[in-house]
Parts: structure tokens; C-alpha cells; sequence
């Protein structure tokens, strides 16, 4: 998305550092000298026409993400935007107080595999996590790998694993700079060394082991300058041999007639059975399975729409465990014969009920099964007939997440967190389903000063939402609290409570910390996921806006008071609800955010997003839907919020040519007095990896801006428990 820029185009007005007081003027007050921006060049040429109708596309010289002019064009952007920052007194106190509120250890649940436990640890505040294994749940524990040791700077980061059937090794991915792009690598688990198989351009990619090799998803090696921004086709499933070079790989399975189709591959516990997904957008898969023990054998078709999801759990006496949302928008669980496919032949074990069903485990020859009821998760217990047992008891209201078990074990492990309870693992007996502390965090945080609670709210069409408050105890509700309103609402993915360090530093100045959970996300099932999408997908938008309405009328804020943050998909929603609704909003913070709903199916893997947005190009009823909400579209000159829009140069998901031409549209919109910047990180990603160091001066200048335009100050660390 850069250009050829051969010089700053930085220039300070000289009242720059007047705009930049610790708390900013009321909104009738007289106005400061307006900031300047860097120059953005415009190409009056570049349209396109969509039906008749003719866009133009001034920035469109910002989606060469890699060329010199827009490289000059972001470290000016940058320059303006941190010279802003540094001028905000909050900034240092708040990157000094999330460091000291990072800084505890923190641990995943226990996972056994074979002969191991296996499990992460963050000592506090180190860029990554770091792996380590034990072989029992008393014995010294050992490191396995160090993702801190991979670069320098923290930017190379671990991802995904699989571990051998014999437990003699690990495959694991690398990725740099937070892209989506990683190699694998093998690491001898007895000796902790690594092998010297390498294998690369992988992406959207399990490993499951098969034998000594490995089943892998990748694309083919893209073209030079190509790397970040060119569209992601033709995904291959391969077999990997240890000790073989990657250009020897099986090829396993492929589609060369149709480009946009990703495949993703799984062998089941016993390496009996190979399953094979494939999808063409983020929601719905085609569903294989090939049975490995029959010298070549072929794959049996158990599904070959794309309108149903299914996930495997195991293999079960020659057939497959499943979870699935056919003829069950909210999940159900059914056993399939491989050998009869047809689904008149599949038997239903566990039907679906009124929550929605999230994952199912195998332990001690039982069933648990994890529900999600109004955003809480419940536990329960089913034997492999489908008969109900009953529920397991959980510490309080909250989200259970990492559950680990071995199938025929007595023992499993699972987190346990909410907004004001950090993560705590706790250990399962499964004779007499009695749980038990097994690591707890000890950090600066006195949780029972605050409280949480839900609410409900009515949308503009009537439909009831849930949203999470947060906040100390005590508060006044006087319409004056800053408060942080955070949503999604898309591709069926649910935001649940979860606790971090980053909340906490604006809860303890006084702030009110609200999320929302909108439709499009799959709160409900996959019906309230519908709802959310393509010609549907003004309703999210209502649901955020209704939320800030809330909020507003219940005193809790007031619109000079409220900020509004996503991330993503996230960031269509605030660069949306900003533009419909900028009155309602002081900050607004579009993180790594979709923004130009015409173009975004052109870049790497936005094309798999169509399933949730539609596409410009699809139809014309499309194409006015899309241009009536896309961000980049409606941006007009008028008084906009205080804006810090977050990308990273390196985002190979929702490329940063979206956050680039936003700004540089909403720098020449704005007619009130209110900061438009952008933070473009320097080898940053989408999120995924980013090592600790970069994630709390991220935080910093975030909190930094927010505090400064709802006029908070640093008030110090909670109070102490009563």
C-alpha cells in the first residue's frame, strides 16, 4: 500500500502542542489551531464503476502497501501521530502501570499427550509464552520451546502444534511480523532438538500426524512483492515425510478448478481415520473422510455443500464423533458410519437444545459437553449413548475454556475467568466431579472492589442484546463516567468474559467498561449469526448503536464520556457506527479494521469473507447495501469523533490498505476540532503473535488518547480490599 515519497511530508502546526493538553476543551469551547496532516497525494483517474455507478478511488496508490511513496507516506503519518502521543501526560504512567499489572505468571491448563503434560508459562511479562512439558503432574517440568528465542525483537512468534502418536516429536509453526505466512518446523521431543525439515508458505494450516509425517495445508509460493497483499488461491493439502525435502511432499488433495477453496485436514486420535474439510468462506465446510488403515482407499463424501459446519471429536468403534449444526442451528452432536455415509444412517446422540452447544470431550469414558447460555458457560456430562448425567459445578458465572482430558482418564484440567477473575486453572475429578484450584494468579488486582453484570437492551428492531458492564463498586451513575463500549458481531464468533491487565487500567481510573454482544456473532447459534450478515448486516451496526444509547440513558455516561473500540471485523463496526452516528461518540478506535466494503474481497484472504459481507461485484442490491454502510464510502465533511485508527504494516489479513485510505478520506472529512491519527505498527501483524512488548505500547497509546479526550486523569491502583 505505500508509494514513492522521497521526502517527509511532516509538517507541525505551530499551535500543535496546544491541541495537545491533558484534558481537551469542551466541544463549545474556541477552537485550537487545527492540526496538520501530511500530504496525501490524490489520483482523480482511479474509479471503478459498480452497475452504472461510477466510485472513485483517489488513495487507491495506498493499497501498494510495499511500494517507497506509501512507506514515506506511513512513517509521516506516524511521525504526526506520536508527536501527538508524547504530548499526552497519561502515556508513560499508563505503559508503567499495564507493565507492572502484565507482570505476573500465568498458565495454560494442563494438556497430556501420550507420556507428557504439556502446557504454557508466561513469566510475567516475556514477549511469548514459552512451552514446557513434564512427565507427571509432580515431576520437575522442563522447557521444550522458547518462542522468545526465535528473533531478537520478539516479532517471530510460535503458533499451532501437533505432536506425534509416539510422542518423539512436535511439529510447530513460526510467523514473523505477525503474518498469517509460517514455516514448520519438527523438534525431537526426548532431546529437544530440532529436525531438519523446513516447511514453508503455509497458511490456514493444521498438522496432524499420521505416522512419521504430517498432513499440512499451503498455497503456492506467491510472487515477489506479492507476499502481503496478493490474493490467496488454490490451497493444497500435502503429506510431509520426515526426513524428506518439502519438494517431495504428497500432494493429497487439491481443487485446480476452483481458486477460493481452502482445505484443512485431521486425523483422529487413533491415526485410523483422516478427515477432510474444506470451505469457502469463514462459515460452512464440506465434510471427507478417508480410512487410512485401507491401503488406498478413497474419500468417502459425507457432505459436499457448504451449507452445514462440522467438527470431529473422535473415533469411536469405526465411526466418527461429530459435532455439527445441520438440522441444529445451535449445535448437536451425532456418531457417523463411514461405511454407510448417507445421513439417513447418522445416529443423533446428543439433540440440540436452547443454548448453544460449543464442544464436546471425551473423558473417563464419558462426555463433557460445554454450553454457552446467555454468554456463561455451563458444563455437562452425557455417556457415549447420549444419555444426560448431569452438570458439572463451576466456581461462579464466567467462560471454562482450555478443557483437556484423555479419554479414558480420571483427571481433566480446564481455565476458568470473567471481566474481574483472572484466568485460574482448575483440575477435574471426573469420579466425583469435584473441581479443585490448581493454579491461581497472584497479581495487583483487587477483584472484589468491582462488579460485573448483565444486561439487556432493545435494539432498534426490537431484539433484546446482551451486554457485560463492568466497573468499581459504588459507581455513581451521573452520566459523567468515561466509559469503553467494545463490540464485534460477525462471523459467528462470540465475545465472552474474559479478564486481562488491559482492562484493568481503565477500570481503576473510573471507568466503565461495557461489551456488547451483537448479532453476527454466535451467541446464540448460527441464526444469530445470520442475522448479522450480508443484507443484514445494518442490524450489527444498530445493535452497537443502541448499545451507546444505552448507556447513555442509564446514566452510566454520556456521549462526551464514551469511547468505541473493535478490532477487525470490529473495525468495520466502529468505522460504521462513527459515521452513522458521530454525535454519539468522543473517541472512536478502529483496530486493524475492514473499511472499504467495495474492494476488500481483492486482497489475500478477504475473499473468504464474502460468505458474511456479499460482494460489490455480486449484484447491484449488493452493491447499494455495501456502499450504504462501507466506512471509507460515508465519510463526508462533518464534525467526527477524536479518531486513532491501529494498523500494522505487515497485516496480510485485513490488509492495511483499508486503514490507510480511511484516514487519509476522514483527515480531509473532518471539520471539527478533533484529532484524526493513525498508528501504523512497524512489523506488526493482525494481532496473532505480537509479542508483549509491542502489545503494551500498543495499550499505552491507546489508553493514552482515550484518557485524554474523555478528560480522565491517573488515579492510581484500585483500592485495597476491604
Amino acid at each position: 500500500m505505500p508509494l514513492n515519497m522521497k521526502k517527509s511530508l511532516l509538517l507541525l502546526a505551530p499551535g500543535f502542542l496546544l491541541a495537545c493538553q491533558t484534558n481537551p476543551p469542551a466541544k463549545e469551547a474556541e477552537a485550537p489551531t487545527p492540526m496538520q496532516y501530511p500530504e496525501t497525494r490524490q489520483d482523480s483517474s482511479v474509479a471503478d464503476t459498480y452497475f452504472g455507478t461510477e466510485v472513485a478511488d483517489p488513495f487507491r496508490w495506498l493499497e501498494d502497501d510495499r511500494s517507497e511513496e506509501t512507506m514515506a507516506w506511513g512513517d509521516a503519518q506516524n511521525e504526526v501521530t506520536y508527536a501527538y502521543l508524547e504530548n499526552i501526560s497519561q502515556r508513560e504512567p499508563i505503559r508503567e502501570r499495564l507493565t507492572e499489572l502484565w507482570n505476573y505468571e500465568k498458565y495454560s491448563a494442563p494438556n497430556k499427550r501420550g507420556n507428557y503434560y504439556f502446557f504454557y508459562k508466561n513469566d510475567g511479562i516475556q514477549n511469548h509464552s514459552v512451552l514446557y512439558l513434564q512427565e507427571n503432574l509432580d515431576s520437575e517440568a522442563r522447557v521444550l520451546i522458547d518462542p522468545n528465542t526465535f528473533s531478537e525483537d520478539g516479532t517471530t512468534s510460535m503458533g499451532g502444534t501437533g505432536i506425534s502418536g509416539d510422542s518423539k516429536y512436535m511439529a510447530y509453526s513460526q510467523s514473523s511480523a505477525g503474518s498469517d505466512w509460517q514455516e514448520i518446523h519438527v523438534r525431537n521431543i526426548e532431546t529437544g532438538e530440532d529436525l531438519p525439515d523446513v516447511i514453508r508458505w503455509v497458511k490456514f494450516s493444521g498438522i496432524s500426524w499420521k505416522g512419521d509425517g504430517f498432513y499440512y495445508s499451503r498455497y503456492p509460493e506467491p510472487e515477489t512483492g506479492d507476499e502481503y497483499s496478493g490474493k490467496n488461491e488454490f490451497h493444497q493439502l500435502y503429506y510431509h515425510q520426515l526426513g524428506t525435502e518439502q519438494a517431495d511432499d504428497e500432494l493429497v488433495y487439491n481443487d485446480p478448478e476452483n481458486a477460493q477453496r481452502n482445505f484443512y485436514a485431521r486425523t483422529t486420535e487413533d491415526e485410523r481415520f483422516l478427515t477432510l474439510f474444506s470451505s469457502i468462506s469463514t462459515s460452512g465446510n464440506t465434510f471427507y473422510v478417508k480410512d487410512l488403515s485401507k491401503e488406498n482407499s478413497d474419500f468417502v463424501v459425507l457432505d459436499e455443500t457448504y451449507d452445514h459446519e462440522y467438527s470431529v471429536i473422535d473415533h469411536l468403534d469405526g465411526k466418527l464423533l461429530v459435532m455439527t449444526n445441520e438440522s441444529a442451528p445451535k449445535n448437536r452432536v451425532i456418531l457417523i458410519d463411514p461405511q454407510h455415509p448417507a445421513k439417513e444412517n447418522w445416529q443423533e446422540l446428543v439433540p440440540q437444545t436452547e443454548n448453544k452447544l460449543e464442544s464436546v470431550s471425551l473423558a473417563n469414558g464419558e462426555m463433557v459437553v460445554r454450553y454457552l447460555v446467555d454468554v456463561q458457560s455451563e458444563l455437562h456430562r452425557f455417556d457415549l449413548e447420549g444419555n444426560h448425567l448431569g452438570q458439572i459445578e463451576l466456581p461462579g458465572p464466567g467462560i471454562v475454556g482450555g478443557f483437556s482430558s484423555e479419554k479414558d482418564e480420571s483427571t481433566a484440567f480446564f481455565s476458568f475467568t470473567n471481566y474481574i477473575t483472572p484466568t485460574t486453572i482448575y483440575q477435574l475429578n471426573l469420579e466425583d466431579y469435584q473441581s479443585t484450584v490448581f493454579r491461581q494468579p497472584e497479581l495487583d488486582f483487587q477483584s472484589d472492589a468491582y462488579e460485573t453484570k448483565q444486561v439487556f437492551y432493545t435494539s432498534k428492531d426490537g431484539t433484546k442484546i446482551p451486554m457485560t458492564i463492568t466497573h468499581k463498586k459504588g459507581l455513581q451513575m451521573d452520566g459523567k463516567n468515561p466509559t469503553f463500549l467494545y463490540g464485534y458481531g460477525g462471523f459467528n464468533i462470540s465475545i465472552k468474559p474474559s479478564f486481562s491487565p488491559r482492562q484493568v487500567v481503565f477500570l481503576e481510573n473510573g471507568g466503565v467498561y461495557a461489551v456488547a454482544n451483537l448479532r453476527g456473532g454466535g451467541e446464540y447459534g448460527e441464526d444469530w449469526h445470520m442475522v448479522g450478515t450480508k443484507m443484514n448486516k445494518q442490524n450489527v451496526f444498530d445493535d452497537c448503536i443502541a448499545a451507546a444509547e444505552y448507556l447513555i440513558q442509564e446514566k452510566y455516561t454520556s456521549s462526551e464520556k464514551l469511547a468505541v473500540h473493535g478490532r477487525s471485523n470490529g473495525g468495520l463496526l466502529v468505522g460504521a457506527v462513527m459515521t452513522q452516528r458521530p454525535d454519539l461518540f468522543q473517541v472512536a478506535l478502529p483496530q486493524v479494521g475492514v473499511l472499504d466494503m467495495l474492494r476488500y474481497h481483492k486482497f489475500t484472504i478477504g475473499w473468504a469473507w464474502a460468505g458474511d459481507y456479499g460482494t460489490s461485484e455480486e449484484s447491484q442490491e449488493q452493491f447499494n447495501y455495501l456502499m450504504g454502510y462501507s466506512p471509507l464510502h460515508n465519510l463526508e465533511a462533518k464534525e467526527y469523533p477524536a479518531t486513532l485508527v491501529i494498523t500494522g504494516d505487515h497485516d496480510d489479513r485485513v490488509v492495511p490498505a483499508h486503514s490507510f485510505k480511511f484516514i487519509a478520506t476522514l483527515q480531509e472529512a473532518q471539520k471539527g476540532n478533533e484529532p484524526t491519527l493513525i498508528r501504523i505498527e512497524k512489523s506488526g501483524g493482525h494481532g496473532a503473535g505480537k509479542p508483549v512488548s509491542m502489545t503494551i505500547a500498543e495499550l499505552a497509546d491507546m489508553w493514552a488518547f482515550t484518557f485524554h479526550h474523555l478528560g480522565m486523569e491517573m488515579a492510581g491502583k484500585a483500592p485495597e480490599k476491604s
